[in-house]
C-alpha cells in the first residue's frame, strides 16, 4: 500500500472528553436529575433456588415516601423475558441475588426500608453451584427445557480427528479450570427511566443502546421510535454492559409510579448481575517429532449461570478460539454450556478467548518442552498464514501472524533472556475471530452555517478513546481544523444505527461509516465548487476548512451560500457499511495478541510477580498511538487480574467477596516493572487507512505466558487459575507428586 502524510491520523490528539472527565463535568448515568424523579432499588433473593409461594408488598407501599412496588404481578401486557430472563422473578428463583420485588421511592433512604417491609414465602429447591453439580447424576433441573443442566451445545469439526490421532507420533492430554470473574468497571450500571404519555425515555450505561432499544419496545409493546435511548459516557464496560441488563426493570417501576425513576447498582449487585463464564477446558493434542501440529480435541464446559444471556455466541467464540491461531489438519472441539445456580455470566472482553487460550498456549509450552523445541519455533512452524483457513466455517486469516512474532521476539529479546532454557520467562500467542457476529453502522456527517461539522455515530464512548477517534478521521477526509469536529454522544432518536459496541468493531466497521459519510460530504462540496469556479470535481482540493482549485477559493461556509442562497441550511453525508464489507463472512477481522512474560518467584511463600511484560498488537494502522497502547496495557492488566488474584469465591451459594475490598483486582504495585506495548502497522485492515480492530487480544495472552515462565524456571506446570501464593506453593512443595502426574505424552495405539 503506498504511504501516504497524515495531519490527524496516527497522532496522539488531545482527547475531546478528557477535560470534562479529569475536571467532573462529564455527566455519566448515575449523574442526571430529571424533575419528580424517584430512587428505585431491588429485592433480591436470599436463596439459589426456591418456589416463591407468596409476595406480600403492602407494608412497603403504606410506608411515607413510597411510590411504587413492582413484582411479577406487574408484568401485564408485556412480553416479561429478554436474554432468557424475566424481568422480575415469576415462579421461581434461580440464583441469590436475582430480582424478586422492586421499589421507587422519593428517596434513596424509603426505597432501602420498603425493601425490608416486603414479605417473600419461598419454597426452597435443591440447587446446584458450579458444573460439577449441575452435570452430576440427578442434579435438580434448574430450567426444564435445558436436560441435564446444558442449555447450549457448539461443535466445529474438520478433517478426521481420530485418524489424526492415530498418525500423530505424540498426543498431550491435560485440564485446565478458569475461575469466575468480575469485570470491575469503575461505574456500575445505571439507568434512568421515564414512562411518558409520548413513549419511553431512558438513559443508561448501556453499551449496546440499539439492542437495549429494541429489547425495551418488544417487552412493552410498543414501537422503536417510541423508545429513546440516552448514553452519554459509561465509566468502562468490558462487556459487561452489552444486551439488557436491567432497564426493562427500571421501566416497569416508572410505569407503575408514573414519574422518573433512577436506578444505580451497588458493586456487590453488579457482581451477580453478569461475569464471566468459569470454564474447565480438556484439551488433547496430536503432534509429530518435529513439532507439526496433527490433531486437536477439546471439550470445555462453560458455567453460564441461572439464564443463558448470550452463551450461545460464547459458546460459538470458545470452540473456534481453543484451536488457536494454528494450523491443524484434524480437529473437534465441543462447548457446552452449562446452568448453575449462581449469577449469569455474559459478553467480557474478548469473549471465550481468556478461558481457552489459556489452555491452548499452555499446553503448546508443554509440547515444546517436551520435544526439546523452542517455544518460538514450535509456533512459528505451526501458525497460520495469511489466507489460510483456520476452520472451515471462517474467513480466511487476514493478518501476517508470522511478523508479529517476529515483533515479539525481538521486542522481548527472546533469545537472549531465555538462556538455558530456565530462565523464567514464557511466552504465549493467539488469533481471534473479532470484529462481532453483525457489522452493520450507519454514520451521518453534519456541515452547519457556522462552518463545524457534527459526527453522528451510535458508538458507545466508554473510556477507549472513540469519539476521538471518529473526529481524527472526519478531519482527516475533511482537511478541517480538528477543533472544528464534534463526535455527538450517542441518542438512539438523533444518532444513526450501530449494531453493538464491542468486540473490537468501532473503529474498523462504525469507523469507515464515519469515514464513508465524510467523503460523501466532501462528494458534495467538491460538486458545488466545481460548479462555481467552472472546472471538474476532481480539480478541487480540500484545505483547512476550504475548497481550492487553483487560484480560486471558498470557504465551506461559501459553498453553503452558493448552495442555498445564503449562509443557511446543512450539508450532511452519509455513510453505511454492512455485511457486505467482508462478503457475508465472518469474521470481520483478526485480532492478534502475543506476549512475553518474565517473573520473580518466591518459593518460600509462592509469591510470584511479573517482572517484565511485552506485548504485540498488529493495528493495521495505529490512528491514535497511545489510545493504542493505553488499550493494549489495560487489557494486559486485566489479563494480570485473573492470572494472579481475580477469582469469584462462592461458599453454601453466597458470593464471599462480592466488593472491592475481598475482591481484589490490580493496582499499581502489581504492574510489572518494565511494561512494553509494540505495534504492528502493516496498513493491512479492513478499518479506516488499514486500521483494524484492538483493545481485546493483550488479555489472552498473559496467563499462559505466565504459567509457561513458572514452569520454565521450577518445573512445576499449574493449570488452575489463579496462581494465588498458596496455589503456588502447594504446587512448589509438592513438585515430586505433581510432576509424576503431570501431562503425560504417550505413543498412540496402532489403528
Amino acid at each position: 500500500m503506498p504511504q501516504r502524510s497524515f495531519k490527524h491520523v496516527g497522532r496522539d490528539v488531545p482527547r475531546v472528553d478528557g477535560v470534562d472527565k479529569v475536571t467532573g463535568r462529564a455527566r455519566f448515568t448515575g449523574d442526571i436529575v430529571l424533575p419528580r424523579m424517584l430512587e428505585g432499588r431491588i429485592l433480591r433473593s436470599p436463596l439459589p433456588h426456591a418456589r416463591i409461594r407468596a409476595i406480600d408488598t403492602s407494608k412497603a407501599e403504606a410506608l411515607g415516601g413510597v411510590c411504587a412496588v413492582v413484582t411479577a404481578r406487574d408484568l401485564w401486557g408485556m412480553d416479561p423475558f429478554y436474554n432468557g430472563r424475566p424481568v422480575v422473578a415469576m415462579d421461581k428463583v434461580r440464583y441469590v441475588g436475582e430480582p424478586v420485588a422492586a421499589v421507587a421511592a422519593e428517596d434513596e433512604h424509603a426505597a432501602e426500608a420498603a425493601l425490608a417491609l416486603i414479605e417473600v414465602e419461598y419454597e426452597e429447591l435443591p440447587s446446584a453451584l458450579g458444573m460439577d453439580a449441575a452435570l452430576a447424576p440427578g442434579a435438580p433441573l434448574i430450567h426444564d427445557d435445558a436436560p441435564g443442566n446444558v442449555c447450549a451445545h457448539e461443535r466445529v469439526e474438520q478433517g478426521d480427528v481420530d485418524q489424526g490421532f492415530a498418525s500423530s507420533d505424540r498426543i498431550f492430554e491435560a485440564r485446565y479450570t478458569f475461575p469466575m470473574v468480575y469485570h470491575y468497571s469503575m461505574e456500575p450500571h445505571a439507568a434512568v427511566a421515564w414512562y411518558g404519555a409520548d413513549g419511553i425515555d431512558l438513559w443508561s450505561s448501556a453499551q449496546h443502546p440499539f439492542l437495549v432499544q429494541q429489547d425495551i419496545a418488544r417487552i412493552f409493546g410498543v414501537t422503536r421510535s417510541q423508545v429513546r435511548l440516552r448514553v452519554s459516557y459509561l465509566g468502562g464496560g468490558f462487556g459487561g454492559k452489552s444486551y439488557s441488563k436491567f432497564e426493562p426493570l427500571v421501566v416497569l417501576l416508572s410505569r407503575k409510579a408514573g414519574r422518573p425513576v433512577r436506578l444505580c447498582l451497588s458493586v456487590s449487585e453488579a457482581m451477580v448481575t453478569v461475569r464471566r463464564h468459569g470454564a474447565t477446558v480438556n484439551l488433547r493434542t496430536g503432534v509429530k517429532d518435529d513439532g507439526t501440529l496433527v490433531a486437536r480435541q477439546a471439550e470445555i464446559h462453560l458455567d453460564t449461570g441461572a439464564f443463558t444471556e448470550n452463551t450461545r455466541m460464547v459458546a460459538q467464540l470458545a470452540a473456534t478460539r481453543v484451536l488457536g491461531p494454528y494450523r491443524i489438519p484434524h480437529l473437534r472441539s465441543d462447548v457446552y454450556s452449562v446452568h448453575t445456580n449462581a449469577g449469569s455470566a455474559g459478553s467480557f472482553r474478548s469473549v471465550g478467548a481468556p478461558q481457552t487460550m489459556f489452555a491452548c498456549e499452555s499446553q503448546m509450552d508443554e509440547i515444546a518442552a517436551d520435544l526439546g523445541m523452542d517455544p518460538v519455533a514450535l509456533r512459528d512452524r505451526n501458525l497460520l498464514k495469511r489466507g489460510e483457513t483456520l476452520q472451515p466455517k471462517l474467513r480466511p486469516v487476514d493478518v501476517d501472524l508470522q511478523s508479529s512474532l517476529r515483533r515479539l521476539v525481538a521486542g522481548a529479546r527472546w533469545r537472549r533472556r531465555s538462556g538455558d532454557g530456565k530462565a523464567p520467562l514464557g511466552m504465549a500467542c493467539g488469533s481471534t475471530n473479532a470484529g462481532g457476529q453483525l457489522p452493520v453502522s450507519v454514520a451521518l456527517v453534519r456541515l452547519g452555517a457556522d462552518g463545524h461539522v457534527s459526527v453522528m455515530a451510535g458508538s458507545t464512548e466508554m473510556g477507549q478513546g472513540v469519539k476521538t477517534v471518529f473526529t481524527q478521521v472526519v478531519a482527516e477526509e475533511l482537511a478541517l481544523p480538528r477543533d472544528r469536529v464534534q463526535a455527538v454522544s450517542v441518542d438512539t432518536t438523533v444518532t444513526p444505527y450501530d449494531h453493538s459496541t464491542g468486540a473490537s468493531r468501532s473503529t474498523t466497521v462504525m469507523g469507515r461509516a464515519v469515514q464513508a459519510a465524510a467523503r460523501d460530504l466532501k462528494r458534495q462540496l467538491r460538486a458545488v465548487a466545481a460548479k462555481a469556479f467552472g472546472v471538474t470535481p476532481g480539480k478541487v482540493k480540500l484545505s483547512e476548512g476550504r475548497l481550492v482549485a487553483g487560484e480560486q477559493v471558498m470557504s465551506f461556509t461559501d459553498a453553503l451560500a452558493c448552495r442555498f442562497g445564503a449562509i443557511a441550511g446543512e450539508f450532511v453525508g452519509r455513510g453505511t457499511m454492512g455485511p457486505e464489507m467482508v462478503r457475508w463472512q465472518t469474521p470481520v477481522l483478526w485480532e492478534v495478541g502475543m506476549g512475553v512474560a518474565e517473573l520473580a518467584i518466591d518459593r518460600d511463600t509462592g509469591a510470584v510477580s511479573l517482572v517484565s511484560y511485552v506485548s504485540v498488537a498488529d493495528v493495521g494502522k495505529a490512528i491514535h498511538p497511545l489510545h493504542c497502547v493505553g488499550q493494549e496495557e489495560g487489557a494486559a492488566m486485566m489479563g494480570i487480574g485473573h492470572t494472579f488474584m481475580e477469582q469469584m469465591v462462592h461458599d453454601d451459594h453466597q458470593l464471599l467477596n462480592p466488593n472491592l475490598i475481598d475482591y481484589r483486582v490490580p493496582k499499581f504495585e502489581d504492574l510489572p516493572a518494565e511494561f512494553h506495548t509494540l505495534l504492528v502497522e502493516n496498513r493491512d485492515g479492513i478499518g479506516p487507512y488499514g486500521s483494524r480492530g484492538m483493545g481485546e487480544g493483550g488479555i489472552f495472552s498473559v496467563a499462559p505466558a505466565t504459567v509457561s515462565a513458572l514452569a520454565r524456571a521450577t518445573g512445576v506446570r499449574i493449570r488452575d487459575l489463579p496462581l494465588t501464593p498458596e496455589r503456588v506453593w502447594r504446587a512448589l512443595r509438592d513438585e515430586g507428586e505433581r510432576e509424576g502426574s503431570a501431562i503425560c505424552p504417550h505413543t498412540p495405539p496402532v489403528p
